[in-house]
Protein backbone atom coordinates (compact mmCIF):
# COMPACT_ATOMS: atom_id res chain seq x y z
CA UNK A 1 0.00 0.00 0.00
CA UNK A 2 1.33 3.49 -0.78
CA UNK A 3 2.48 5.44 2.30
CA UNK A 4 -0.16 8.10 1.60
CA UNK A 5 -3.53 7.08 3.06
CA UNK A 6 -6.20 9.33 4.63
CA UNK A 7 -9.85 8.43 5.10
CA UNK A 8 -10.79 10.64 8.04
CA UNK A 9 -10.19 13.96 9.75
CA UNK A 10 -9.59 12.46 13.18
CA UNK A 11 -7.81 9.10 12.80
CA UNK A 12 -4.47 8.81 14.62
CA UNK A 13 -2.03 10.95 12.63
CA UNK A 14 1.02 9.05 11.37
CA UNK A 15 2.62 11.42 8.84
CA UNK A 16 2.06 15.07 7.97
CA UNK A 17 3.58 17.73 5.71
CA UNK A 18 4.27 21.26 7.00
CA UNK A 19 6.26 24.33 6.04
CA UNK A 20 7.90 26.55 8.65
CA UNK A 21 7.42 30.21 7.61
CA UNK A 22 10.54 31.91 6.30
CA UNK A 23 11.86 34.91 4.40
CA UNK A 24 9.12 34.60 1.78
CA UNK A 25 7.02 36.60 4.28
CA UNK A 26 9.30 39.63 3.78
CA UNK A 27 7.48 40.27 0.52
CA UNK A 28 4.30 41.11 2.44
CA UNK A 29 4.31 44.86 3.10
CA UNK A 30 1.57 47.42 3.71
CA UNK A 31 1.59 48.07 -0.03
CA UNK A 32 1.59 44.43 -1.18
CA UNK A 33 -0.43 42.62 1.51
CA UNK A 34 -3.62 42.62 -0.56
CA UNK A 35 -1.74 41.15 -3.52
CA UNK A 36 -0.51 38.33 -1.31
CA UNK A 37 -3.94 37.76 0.30
CA UNK A 38 -2.94 39.09 3.72
CA UNK A 39 -4.88 41.32 6.08
CA UNK A 40 -1.85 42.10 8.22
CA UNK A 41 1.93 41.79 8.38
CA UNK A 42 3.55 38.90 10.23
CA UNK A 43 6.61 39.14 12.47
CA UNK A 44 8.73 36.39 10.92
CA UNK A 45 10.81 35.42 13.94
CA UNK A 46 7.81 35.16 16.25
CA UNK A 47 5.88 33.20 13.61
CA UNK A 48 8.78 30.78 13.20
CA UNK A 49 9.00 30.29 16.96
CA UNK A 50 5.26 29.64 17.18
CA UNK A 51 5.42 27.22 14.27
CA UNK A 52 8.40 25.32 15.70
CA UNK A 53 6.45 24.70 18.91
CA UNK A 54 3.48 23.56 16.84
CA UNK A 55 5.75 21.12 15.00
CA UNK A 56 7.20 19.90 18.31
CA UNK A 57 3.68 18.98 19.42
CA UNK A 58 2.93 17.20 16.14
CA UNK A 59 6.18 15.23 16.42
CA UNK A 60 4.89 13.57 19.61
CA UNK A 61 2.21 11.89 17.48
CA UNK A 62 3.47 11.61 13.90
CA UNK A 63 6.34 11.82 11.45
CA UNK A 64 6.54 15.49 10.47
CA UNK A 65 7.99 16.31 7.06
CA UNK A 66 9.07 19.79 5.99
CA UNK A 67 8.35 20.99 2.45
CA UNK A 68 11.87 22.45 2.10
CA UNK A 69 13.60 19.24 3.18
CA UNK A 70 11.60 16.99 0.86
CA UNK A 71 11.85 19.41 -2.07
CA UNK A 72 15.63 19.62 -1.68
CA UNK A 73 15.78 15.83 -1.92
CA UNK A 74 13.45 15.87 -4.94
CA UNK A 75 15.33 18.47 -7.01
CA UNK A 76 18.51 16.46 -6.59
CA UNK A 77 16.87 14.13 -9.13
CA UNK A 78 17.54 15.42 -12.69
CA UNK A 79 14.08 14.47 -13.94
CA UNK A 80 12.35 16.24 -11.04
CA UNK A 81 14.53 19.34 -11.41
CA UNK A 82 13.77 19.57 -15.12
CA UNK A 83 10.07 19.13 -14.43
CA UNK A 84 9.97 21.90 -11.82
CA UNK A 85 11.94 24.39 -13.87
CA UNK A 86 9.95 23.70 -17.06
CA UNK A 87 6.60 24.00 -15.27
CA UNK A 88 7.71 27.17 -13.47
CA UNK A 89 8.58 28.68 -16.83
CA UNK A 90 5.08 27.85 -18.07
CA UNK A 91 3.75 30.15 -15.36
CA UNK A 92 6.54 32.76 -15.50
CA UNK A 93 8.27 32.58 -18.93
CA UNK A 94 11.89 33.80 -18.77
CA UNK A 95 14.91 32.26 -20.47
CA UNK A 96 17.22 34.23 -18.20
CA UNK A 97 15.47 32.96 -15.09
CA UNK A 98 15.43 29.39 -16.41
CA UNK A 99 19.21 29.42 -16.89
CA UNK A 100 19.67 30.86 -13.41
CA UNK A 101 17.53 28.13 -11.87
CA UNK A 102 19.28 25.38 -13.80
CA UNK A 103 22.68 26.47 -12.44
CA UNK A 104 21.69 26.48 -8.76
CA UNK A 105 22.51 23.74 -6.23
CA UNK A 106 19.44 21.91 -4.94
CA UNK A 107 19.16 23.80 -1.64
CA UNK A 108 19.52 27.21 -3.31
CA UNK A 109 17.01 26.28 -6.00
CA UNK A 110 14.38 25.37 -3.40
CA UNK A 111 15.07 28.59 -1.48
CA UNK A 112 14.55 30.63 -4.65
CA UNK A 113 11.36 28.78 -5.60
CA UNK A 114 9.84 29.58 -2.20
CA UNK A 115 11.36 32.96 -1.30
CA UNK A 116 11.25 34.33 -4.84
CA UNK A 117 13.80 36.08 -7.01
CA UNK A 118 13.97 39.87 -7.26
CA UNK A 119 14.31 41.46 -10.67
CA UNK A 120 17.48 43.26 -11.63
CA UNK A 121 15.92 46.69 -11.88
CA UNK A 122 16.95 49.27 -14.43
CA UNK A 123 18.12 52.81 -13.73
CA UNK A 124 14.63 54.22 -13.17
CA UNK A 125 13.58 51.36 -10.88
CA UNK A 126 16.78 51.75 -8.85
CA UNK A 127 16.32 55.51 -8.58
CA UNK A 128 12.75 55.07 -7.35
CA UNK A 129 13.73 52.17 -5.06
CA UNK A 130 10.99 49.98 -6.54
CA UNK A 131 11.57 46.24 -6.18
CA UNK A 132 9.79 43.71 -8.33
CA UNK A 133 10.01 39.93 -8.52
CA UNK A 134 11.06 37.93 -11.54
CA UNK A 135 9.88 34.87 -9.61
CA UNK A 136 7.15 35.63 -7.04
CA UNK A 137 7.65 34.49 -3.43
CA UNK A 138 5.17 32.14 -1.76
CA UNK A 139 4.18 33.67 1.61
CA UNK A 140 1.05 31.47 1.80
CA UNK A 141 2.78 28.11 1.43
CA UNK A 142 2.87 27.47 5.18
CA UNK A 143 -0.84 26.72 4.73
CA UNK A 144 0.04 23.39 3.13
CA UNK A 145 -3.52 22.03 3.41
CA UNK A 146 -4.78 24.47 0.77
CA UNK A 147 -2.52 23.09 -1.93
CA UNK A 148 -2.39 19.38 -1.20
CA UNK A 149 -5.15 16.98 -0.22
CA UNK A 150 -5.17 13.22 0.32
CA UNK A 151 -8.37 11.25 -0.22
CA UNK A 152 -7.91 7.55 0.38
CA UNK A 153 -4.68 6.56 -1.36
CA UNK A 154 -4.90 9.33 -3.94
CA UNK A 155 -3.43 12.83 -4.01
CA UNK A 156 -5.23 15.98 -5.10
CA UNK A 157 -3.40 19.15 -6.10
CA UNK A 158 -5.36 22.29 -5.32
CA UNK A 159 -6.39 24.58 -8.14
CA UNK A 160 -5.73 27.88 -6.40
CA UNK A 161 -8.18 30.73 -6.79
CA UNK A 162 -5.49 33.41 -7.06
CA UNK A 163 -2.52 33.42 -9.44
CA UNK A 164 -0.12 34.48 -6.70
CA UNK A 165 -0.38 30.89 -5.39
CA UNK A 166 -0.16 28.99 -8.68
CA UNK A 167 3.50 28.00 -8.29
CA UNK A 168 2.69 26.43 -4.90
CA UNK A 169 0.76 23.84 -6.90
CA UNK A 170 3.92 22.91 -8.83
CA UNK A 171 5.98 22.34 -5.70
CA UNK A 172 3.40 20.11 -4.05
CA UNK A 173 2.84 18.23 -7.30
CA UNK A 174 6.58 17.55 -7.54
CA UNK A 175 6.52 16.06 -4.04
CA UNK A 176 3.55 13.80 -4.78
CA UNK A 177 5.07 12.79 -8.10
CA UNK A 178 8.71 12.22 -7.17
CA UNK A 179 9.23 11.77 -3.42
CA UNK A 180 8.83 8.23 -2.02
CA UNK A 181 7.48 9.58 1.28
CA UNK A 182 4.46 10.87 -0.64
CA UNK A 183 4.04 7.82 -2.88
CA UNK A 184 0.36 7.52 -3.78
CA UNK A 185 -2.10 5.70 -6.01
CA UNK A 186 -2.08 8.59 -8.46
CA UNK A 187 -2.81 12.31 -8.62
CA UNK A 188 -6.57 12.23 -8.93
CA UNK A 189 -7.07 15.95 -9.53
CA UNK A 190 -4.19 18.08 -10.80
CA UNK A 191 -4.79 21.75 -10.13
CA UNK A 192 -1.36 22.65 -11.49
CA UNK A 193 -2.66 21.79 -14.97
CA UNK A 194 -6.03 23.49 -14.44
CA UNK A 195 -6.30 26.90 -16.06
CA UNK A 196 -10.06 27.27 -16.51
CA UNK A 197 -11.06 30.31 -14.49
CA UNK A 198 -14.23 28.71 -13.13
CA UNK A 199 -12.42 25.57 -11.92
CA UNK A 200 -10.83 26.22 -8.53
CA UNK A 201 -10.67 24.04 -5.42
CA UNK A 202 -8.61 24.46 -2.26
CA UNK A 203 -7.95 22.01 0.56
CA UNK A 204 -9.65 24.06 3.25
CA UNK A 205 -12.89 23.13 1.50
CA UNK A 206 -12.20 19.38 1.26
CA UNK A 207 -12.87 17.25 4.36
CA UNK A 208 -12.49 13.46 3.98
CA UNK A 209 -14.43 12.49 7.11
CA UNK A 210 -15.05 8.81 6.32
CA UNK A 211 -13.83 6.40 3.65
CA UNK A 212 -17.12 6.77 1.78
CA UNK A 213 -17.94 10.38 2.70
CA UNK A 214 -16.57 13.81 1.79
CA UNK A 215 -17.75 17.16 3.14
CA UNK A 216 -17.02 20.02 0.74
CA UNK A 217 -17.36 23.77 0.93
CA UNK A 218 -18.58 25.84 -2.00
CA UNK A 219 -16.68 29.04 -1.22
CA UNK A 220 -15.05 31.95 -2.99
CA UNK A 221 -12.00 29.70 -3.31
CA UNK A 222 -13.73 26.51 -4.54
CA UNK A 223 -16.12 26.70 -7.47
CA UNK A 224 -19.17 24.53 -8.25
CA UNK A 225 -17.68 23.34 -11.55
CA UNK A 226 -14.53 22.11 -9.83
CA UNK A 227 -16.50 20.49 -7.02
CA UNK A 228 -18.67 18.64 -9.55
CA UNK A 229 -15.54 17.47 -11.35
CA UNK A 230 -14.01 16.38 -8.05
CA UNK A 231 -17.15 14.41 -7.20
CA UNK A 232 -16.98 12.53 -10.49
CA UNK A 233 -13.33 11.67 -9.88
CA UNK A 234 -13.75 10.41 -6.32
CA UNK A 235 -16.90 8.46 -7.26
CA UNK A 236 -15.00 6.75 -10.09
CA UNK A 237 -11.65 6.10 -8.37
CA UNK A 238 -12.16 5.94 -4.59
CA UNK A 239 -14.56 4.43 -2.06
CA UNK A 240 -16.45 7.74 -1.73
CA UNK A 241 -20.19 7.32 -2.32
CA UNK A 242 -21.62 10.47 -0.73
CA UNK A 243 -20.69 14.15 -0.75
CA UNK A 244 -22.18 16.85 1.48
CA UNK A 245 -21.70 20.40 0.16
CA UNK A 246 -21.97 23.44 2.42
CA UNK A 247 -22.89 26.56 0.42
CA UNK A 248 -20.60 29.16 1.94
CA UNK A 249 -21.28 32.89 2.35
CA UNK A 250 -19.19 35.40 0.44
CA UNK A 251 -17.36 36.66 3.52
CA UNK A 252 -13.68 37.41 3.98
CA UNK A 253 -13.77 35.72 7.37
CA UNK A 254 -14.95 32.42 5.88
CA UNK A 255 -12.73 31.79 2.88
CA UNK A 256 -12.77 28.02 3.47
CA UNK A 257 -15.09 25.54 5.15
CA UNK A 258 -12.47 24.79 7.82
CA UNK A 259 -12.76 28.36 9.04
CA UNK A 260 -16.32 27.66 10.22
CA UNK A 261 -16.33 23.87 10.77
CA UNK A 262 -13.99 21.04 11.69
CA UNK A 263 -14.62 17.54 12.97
CA UNK A 264 -12.77 17.01 16.25
CA UNK A 265 -13.94 13.64 17.60
CA UNK A 266 -15.93 10.60 16.49
CA UNK A 267 -19.26 12.31 17.15
CA UNK A 268 -18.20 15.91 17.76
CA UNK A 269 -17.45 18.93 15.60
CA UNK A 270 -16.93 22.62 16.22
CA UNK A 271 -18.87 25.21 14.24
CA UNK A 272 -19.36 28.93 13.91
CA UNK A 273 -22.99 29.00 15.14
CA UNK A 274 -24.61 31.62 12.85
CA UNK A 275 -23.79 29.59 9.74
CA UNK A 276 -25.14 26.27 11.07
CA UNK A 277 -27.82 27.04 13.65
CA UNK A 278 -30.82 29.33 13.48
CA UNK A 279 -32.22 31.57 10.74
CA UNK A 280 -28.86 32.43 9.13
CA UNK A 281 -27.86 28.81 8.58
CA UNK A 282 -26.27 27.92 5.26
CA UNK A 283 -27.80 25.85 2.48
CA UNK A 284 -26.56 22.27 2.32
CA UNK A 285 -26.59 19.89 -0.66
CA UNK A 286 -26.18 16.11 -0.88
CA UNK A 287 -24.78 14.39 -3.95
CA UNK A 288 -24.68 10.58 -4.17
CA UNK A 289 -22.75 8.31 -6.51
CA UNK A 290 -24.92 7.09 -9.36
CA UNK A 291 -27.50 9.85 -9.02
CA UNK A 292 -27.67 12.66 -11.55
CA UNK A 293 -28.83 15.53 -9.35
CA UNK A 294 -28.44 16.80 -5.82
CA UNK A 295 -30.82 17.08 -2.89
CA UNK A 296 -31.08 20.14 -0.68
CA UNK A 297 -31.26 19.24 3.01
CA UNK A 298 -32.88 21.34 5.77
CA UNK A 299 -29.58 21.95 7.53
CA UNK A 300 -26.06 20.62 7.97
CA UNK A 301 -26.83 18.28 10.84
CA UNK A 302 -29.83 16.78 9.04
CA UNK A 303 -27.55 16.13 6.08
CA UNK A 304 -25.06 14.32 8.30
CA UNK A 305 -27.79 12.13 9.78
CA UNK A 306 -28.96 11.27 6.26
CA UNK A 307 -25.56 9.67 5.59
CA UNK A 308 -25.38 8.06 9.05
CA UNK A 309 -22.67 10.42 10.31
CA UNK A 310 -24.26 12.31 13.21
CA UNK A 311 -22.13 15.00 14.86
CA UNK A 312 -22.85 17.16 17.89
CA UNK A 313 -21.58 20.75 17.73
CA UNK A 314 -19.37 22.63 20.16
CA UNK A 315 -19.91 26.34 19.60
CA UNK A 316 -17.09 28.60 18.51
CA UNK A 317 -17.18 31.62 20.82
CA UNK A 318 -19.91 30.19 23.03
CA UNK A 319 -23.36 31.75 22.85
CA UNK A 320 -22.51 35.45 22.48
CA UNK A 321 -22.53 36.67 18.87
CA UNK A 322 -19.82 39.30 19.29
CA UNK A 323 -17.42 36.77 20.79
CA UNK A 324 -18.37 34.20 18.16
CA UNK A 325 -17.41 36.70 15.45
CA UNK A 326 -14.12 37.67 17.12
CA UNK A 327 -12.98 34.13 17.80
CA UNK A 328 -14.05 32.79 14.41
CA UNK A 329 -11.89 35.49 12.83
CA UNK A 330 -9.01 34.17 14.96
CA UNK A 331 -9.42 30.62 13.58
CA UNK A 332 -11.31 29.27 16.61
CA UNK A 333 -13.00 26.62 14.41
CA UNK A 334 -9.71 25.56 12.85
CA UNK A 335 -8.31 22.60 14.79
CA UNK A 336 -6.24 19.65 13.66
CA UNK A 337 -6.87 16.29 15.33
CA UNK A 338 -3.84 14.15 16.11
CA UNK A 339 -6.14 11.34 17.23
CA UNK A 340 -9.85 11.17 18.04
CA UNK A 341 -10.62 13.79 20.66
CA UNK A 342 -7.06 15.15 20.90
CA UNK A 343 -6.64 18.44 19.04
CA UNK A 344 -4.20 21.24 18.49
CA UNK A 345 -5.56 24.80 18.45
CA UNK A 346 -4.69 28.40 19.25
CA UNK A 347 -4.61 29.43 22.92
CA UNK A 348 -6.14 32.86 22.31
CA UNK A 349 -9.76 31.76 21.82
CA UNK A 350 -10.82 31.62 25.46
CA UNK A 351 -14.59 31.26 25.05
CA UNK A 352 -14.26 28.47 22.51
CA UNK A 353 -11.81 26.64 24.75
CA UNK A 354 -14.26 27.16 27.61
CA UNK A 355 -16.99 25.44 25.60
CA UNK A 356 -14.67 22.48 25.02
CA UNK A 357 -13.83 22.36 28.71
CA UNK A 358 -17.55 22.19 29.53
CA UNK A 359 -17.79 19.23 27.14
CA UNK A 360 -15.08 17.37 29.03
CA UNK A 361 -11.94 18.35 27.13
CA UNK A 362 -8.77 19.06 29.08
CA UNK A 363 -7.02 22.28 27.98
CA UNK A 364 -3.25 21.73 27.95
CA UNK A 365 -0.77 24.50 27.05
CA UNK A 366 1.81 23.18 24.58
CA UNK A 367 4.71 24.03 26.90
CA UNK A 368 3.20 21.90 29.69
CA UNK A 369 2.61 19.02 27.29
CA UNK A 370 6.13 19.19 25.85
CA UNK A 371 7.89 19.43 29.22
CA UNK A 372 5.83 16.60 30.66
CA UNK A 373 4.22 18.75 33.34
CA UNK A 374 0.84 17.59 32.05
CA UNK A 375 0.37 14.04 30.80
CA UNK A 376 -2.04 12.82 28.15
CA UNK A 377 -3.44 9.41 29.05
CA UNK A 378 -5.14 7.07 26.61
CA UNK A 379 -8.79 8.02 26.26
CA UNK A 380 -8.24 11.59 27.44
CA UNK A 381 -10.02 14.23 25.39
CA UNK A 382 -7.87 17.32 25.18
CA UNK A 383 -6.87 20.43 23.30
CA UNK A 384 -3.16 21.16 23.22
CA UNK A 385 -2.95 24.93 22.80
CA UNK A 386 -0.22 26.77 20.92
CA UNK A 387 0.57 30.45 20.81
CA UNK A 388 -0.48 31.90 17.48
CA UNK A 389 -0.37 35.68 17.74
CA UNK A 390 1.57 35.92 14.47
CA UNK A 391 0.56 32.73 12.66
CA UNK A 392 -3.11 33.68 12.90
CA UNK A 393 -2.39 36.92 11.01
CA UNK A 394 -1.93 34.79 7.91
CA UNK A 395 -5.62 33.93 8.03
CA UNK A 396 -5.59 30.32 9.16
CA UNK A 397 -5.07 27.84 11.96
CA UNK A 398 -3.58 24.41 12.70
CA UNK A 399 -5.74 22.55 10.17
CA UNK A 400 -4.64 24.95 7.44
CA UNK A 401 -0.98 24.44 8.39
CA UNK A 402 -1.04 20.64 8.10
CA UNK A 403 -1.29 18.34 5.12
CA UNK A 404 -1.98 14.87 6.59
CA UNK A 405 -0.28 12.15 4.57
CA UNK A 406 -1.25 9.13 6.64
CA UNK A 407 -3.90 8.50 9.26
CA UNK A 408 -5.01 5.27 10.90
CA UNK A 409 -8.67 4.32 10.86
CA UNK A 410 -10.29 6.04 13.87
Amino acid sequence: MPPVHVTSEIGPLRAVLVHTPGNELLAVTPGTRDDYLYDDIIDIEIARREHRRFVAVLERFADVHEVVTLLTEVVAQPEARSFLIAKTMDVIPSDVLAKRLEALPAEDLVTLLIEGAEEDGGAIARALNEVGYALPPLPNIFFTRDVGIVVGKHALIGSMRYGVRWSEELLIKALFRYHPTLANAGILYDGSEERRMNYTVEGGDVHPVREDLLILGFSDRSSPAALDHLCELVFAHTAVTDVIVVVMPSEKSAIHLDMIFTQVDREVCTVYPPHFLGPERLAVLHRRRGEAGVRELPNFFAALKAVHFPLEPILCGGTHRTVQDREQWASACNFVAVRPGVLVGYDRNDLTLGEFAKAGYQIIPAVDFLTGDTSLDDGTRAIITIEGSELVRGGGGPRCMTLPLERDTP
